[in-house]
């Protein structure tokens, strides 16, 4: 998989790409990912790629010239399955998502700053809005790392053991079943007998039995989705 990232702060995404599993994941060549600085398109003398927003108002506007000239660029090299906007109106980012997304060969996104960008390139090169939170952030940049880290790891071969992330918290709309490592005893508090039992039906049953129990206690609305409500 290919993610081009157009951004006008490209440093910060420089540290969730160089570090752990993405970083596998790019020396693997599972997964490329480019990041664009939207400014090294701005035909202005200063690189400016903002402008004041029609119709008076605080805040600045993402400039459409810069943006929408990096995307026909881009868009000129390859095809891309998504082009997506990190924005706090988007949709909220979910599991089920994130992994129809794994299943994609290119994706662009594009990181907003100040009061947004430009609508017209909302309109006209947009397909995908993606929100991560009900909460507004300085820049996409961090939303777009959050995205891409919950994508790559989804990856064939990006994780040395592939059905990990099978059991992530919110597959199936189920949160993950307490786990426990070794010493089998710390400080008087013992891992649960059934995890020490060998039984491998028995374990698989309490930890069915414990996620369904933890979603029903903390995200009761992800049972909802489960049954289709």
């Amino acid at each position: 998989m290919r993610i081009d990232i157009l951004t006008i702060l490209p440093g910060l995404l420089e540290g969730p790409f160089s570090n752990s599993i993405l970083k596998r994941a790019q020396e693997k060549g599972h997964l490329e990912i480019h990041i664009h600085n939207i400014r090294d398109y701005s035909t202005s003398k200063h690189k400016n790629v903002d402008d004041y927003q029609y119709g008076g108002g605080a805040g600045m506007v993402m400039s459409a010239e810069p943006i929408a000239a990096l995307i026909d660029r881009l868009k000129e090299e390859r095809d891309y399955d998504e082009i997506i906007y990190m924005t706090p109106d988007g949709e909220l980012l979910e599991q089920d998502r994130c992994n129809r997304l794994s299943l994609n060969e290119n994706l662009m996104i594009l990181c907003g700053h100040y009061k947004g960008v430009d609508e017209r390139i909302r309109e006209h090169y947009i397909t995908l809005e993606i929100s991560i939170g009900s909460y507004v952030l300085s820049g996409g940049e961090l939303g777009a790392a959050v995205l891409v880290d919950s994508i790559g790891r989804l990856i064939p071969g990006v994780l040395n053991d592939e059905t990990s992330a099978l059991t992530d918290s919110f597959q199936d709309h189920l949160l993950s079943p307490p786990v426990y490592t070794r010493p089998p005893e710390y400080r008087g508090w013992k891992v649960p007998e059934v995890l020490l039992s060998g039984d491998f039906k028995k374990i698989e049953a309490w930890r069915e039995e414990k996620a369904y129990q933890r979603t029903k206690e903390r995200r009761p609305d992800l049972l909802k989705k489960r049954d289709g409500k």
